[in-house]
Order: structure tokens, then sequence, then C-alpha cells
């Protein structure tokens, strides 16, 4: 691994002085009760409306987005509009497939740092039960030659070439979820690095089910503050994460057949993050903005990492990121108080857990003379993960970055890093720290 600068080190400090989310909703098989932009909204309006500052005091609005609607086009500027931003505050918005949300957070950090921005709100939304259906190359065409017919002779000879075959949907959320350069889902992928580091169902089902344990637990002891309530158009609200299974046990995680490599693999939906809707925003300010309004301060963002790695192994994405943050600010694993590693499968986080700790995989892949000690999983995604929470990918870099912080606040403890893997063979770090 080459010597690389900490490009947040250089400039101004970064501080994240609030933030709050919406609960996650499990996508049902239809359309949920909420869009992208309404999801983002909801959790910034509740945001906003308790800080020191006005929505027109803000620089910039920055939001990730993978599949925002088709009116959703640069959905921060819509969202930003709507929550009462103004005309002249800029938005735009960003995607990095799983990382989309914390990529919001580092174009934020960097900005504040080199003085071009004081006060920005950033953050990641998705609403991935809207998710759209197309039509494929076949029906698109047939429609373009009925469009360009002009005779009723031309007409007639086109829609007798229609055939029932061009009605088959095109499923987006199939379509965004394959890597087209290697050809595999994700969950193919997530099966390869099971094969590599020898991970068995057993194994993957049991860090499930804490997932769940750890979610639920949670939520008992109100561990989720950052969590706003919503409401939909009937009147209805939402408070909590609601793809927690508190009855999950491994007997019903071992009936669940494989999903991405029929009839031998392992990875199931049991085991796999949830499809899901949510939303995630955090305030970042300059030392300036926290003096001048008098802004809380949750923690400062000391380091940021993209790697980018072979996409079938994408899994390993927070390997390669964490590894150059730790190195660089000579730190180990036991410097770290809290660990949130995005949950994309379970065997997924297994995976890094176990790369992180081998002498081979950190020297050959890493360019590190040894491993890193190990990670203790009683730091790691301690309050539950992706699993049990979901994963809207836009929103969730927002979301485990946002936890670490409260998570830090609440235990008096000083440093954690976030990180995610990311579709198409990339992973994305930030590390931040709180004084104690």
């Amino acid at each position: 691994m080459a010597a690389q600068p900490n490009p947040l080190a250089t400039g101004r400090p970064v501080f994240i002085t609030d933030g709050s989310r919406t609960p996650f909703l499990r996508a049902r098989g239809k359309p949920g009760p909420f869009h992208a932009s309404d999801l983002a909204f909801q959790a910034g309006r509740t945001l906003l409306y308790r800080q020191a500052f006005s929505a027109q005091d803000l620089d910039q609005v920055i939001l990730g987005c993978v599949m925002p609607g088709p009116h959703e086009v640069n959905i921060a500027r819509v969202v930003a509009l709507r929550l009462g931003c103004g005309n002249q505050v800029p938005a735009w918005t960003v995607q990095r497939n799983c990382a989309s949300g914390l990529q919001a957070v580092d174009s934020a950090a960097q900005d504040i740092a080199t003085g071009r921005s004081e006060l920005v709100l950033a953050g990641g939304t998705e609403s991935m039960s809207h998710a759209p259906l197309l039509f494929d190359t076949a029906m698109v065409a047939w429609l373009s030659a009925l469009n360009a017919a002009r005779s009723t002779a031309d007409k007639v000879k086109t829609l007798t070439a229609f055939r029932p075959a061009f009605l088959k949907p095109v499923i987006g959320l199939l379509c965004g979820l394959t890597d087209p350069i290697v050809g595999l889902n994700m969950g193919q992928t997530a099966e390869i690095l099971a094969h590599r580091f020898a991970i068995s169902r057993e194994q993957m089902d049991s860090y499930a089910l804490r997932s769940h344990q750890r979610l639920n637990q949670a939520q008992q002891d109100g561990h989720l503050e950052e969590i706003e309530v919503i409401y939909d158009q009937r009147g209805n609200f939402y408070d909590a994460d609601d793809g927690l299974r508190a009855d999950s046990s491994m007997d019903r995680l071992a009936k669940l057949k494989p999903v991405f490599d029929k009839p031998f693999g392992k990875v199931t939906a049991g085991n796999s993050a949830q499809i899901t809707d949510g939303a995630a925003w955090l305030v970042l300010a300059s030392e300036q903005a926290v003096k001048k309004y008098e802004l809380p301060v949750l923690g400062r963002i000391v380091d940021s990492q993209w790697a980018g790695l072979d996409p079938s192994q994408m899994g390993l994405g927070p390997v390669h990121a964490m590894a150059p943050i730790l190195k660089r600010n000579h730190l180990d694993s036991g410097d770290i108080d809290n660990w949130e590693i995005n949950e994309a499968f379970a065997t997924q986080v297994q995976a890094c857990l176990s790369a992180w700790q081998d002498d081979a995989f950190c020297k050959q892949e890493l360019g590190l003379e040894d491993a890193f000690s190990p990670i203790d999983e009683e730091r790691l995604n301690i309050d539950g993960g992706g699993v049990a929470i979901g994963h809207p990918v836009g929103a969730s870099g927002a979301r485990i970055l946002l936890h670490t912080l409260k998570t830090l606040q609440r235990t008096g403890q000083k440093r954690g890093i976030a990180s995610l893997c990311i579709g198409g063979g990339q992973g994305g770090a930030m590390l931040v720290e709180r004084d104690v």
C-alpha cells in the first residue's frame, strides 16, 4: 500500500454538529408510502427546525441517492427547496452506489476543509420500493415504430408486429444490483467471499440473528434517538425501523433457501440486508460556524478514504478503505472504540473481519508488512446493522456515520470508524473523533 496523505489533515477542521434520520422501512412487494424526496424532506425538516441557524444560512445541500424517481431529477435541489433553503442555496446530488450518503458527507467535508463552505447539510436517501419497472429494447423499438407510422397502413403493419413478450418488464432494482462488468449480482459476490474465507451457512445465520437481537435491544434501550417520526399522507406514523424480526431464530433462518446460487449457495434473504426505504442527514460546520451559531459538536471528521478492488470481491471494500486510514493515523484495531461496517450481507462483514487479520491477505492485497489485530465484535455494529435495519443504498453511509457519532456520545468514548462496501468494486471509510 503506497503512502497516501490524509485529505483532511492540511485543511480547516470539520465538525458534525447534529443529524437525524427516518425509520428504515422494509419494502413489502409494492411501492411504499414515501418517495425518496419525501423521506429526505421529513428527516431534514425536523432537523432544521431545531437549529440556531435558518435553512437559508446553509452554504449548500449535498444528497446521495442511487435511484431518484423521474420527478426527482437532482433530488438534492428538490429537497433543499422543499426544506426552505431558498433559491440562493445551491444543491447537488451524488451517486456512489451503496456509499452515496457517505460520499455526500465527504464532499461537504472537503469543501469546508478548503474554505469553500462554512455550513453544509449532507446525507442520503433512497426509496427502493419505488425502483422502476422498465420496458426492454424490443418494446421501446416497437413503440417508436408505432409513433413514427404516418399512414393507416403503416400503423396496421406495426400493430401486427406486436408480440406479448414485449410486455415483459425489466426490473430496475435487479439491474442496479448487478455488476455489468463481471456479470454478477451483489449476492453472487457474497457467495464468492463465503467460499474464499470458508464461511459456513451456520456462521452467516448466527451473525444475522445477532444483528436482529442487537437491534431489538437497541430499540428497547432507546439507543436510536436519531430517528425522527415521519407521517404519510393518510395520517399514519412511522417511528421505528420495521425490518426487525424479534422472533428470529437459528431454526427459522436455517429453513430459508439460498437466493443467489441455487440450490447450493449459502446466502439467503435472512442473512442479507433487506430492501428498504429511508433517509439520513448530518449537519457539517467549520469552526467559525460552530462559534457563530453556538452549535453543539457531535464529533470531528479526522480522515476519509475511497478504494477500488475487483468487482467480484466488492464486499471486501471496507478492508481496502479502512486500512490506509489506520496506517496513516498510526492506529490499530484496539484504538477504535466503535466500528460501523455496513451489513450488505452477513458473510460480507465476516469476510472483512477475516481478511483484516490475515497476514497473507494484508501483505498481498494491501501491501502491508503484517495484518491488523482482530476487530472486537463487541465494538462492531453494536445496535444491529443492515441485515436487521435494512440498507436503502443511498442513505446507509449517512446512517452509519451518524450512528457512530451518537454511539460515541452515549458511551463517552472517543474514536469511531464507518465503512461500506460498494457495488462495482469499491470501498469507503471515514474516521471521526470526539473530545472526551
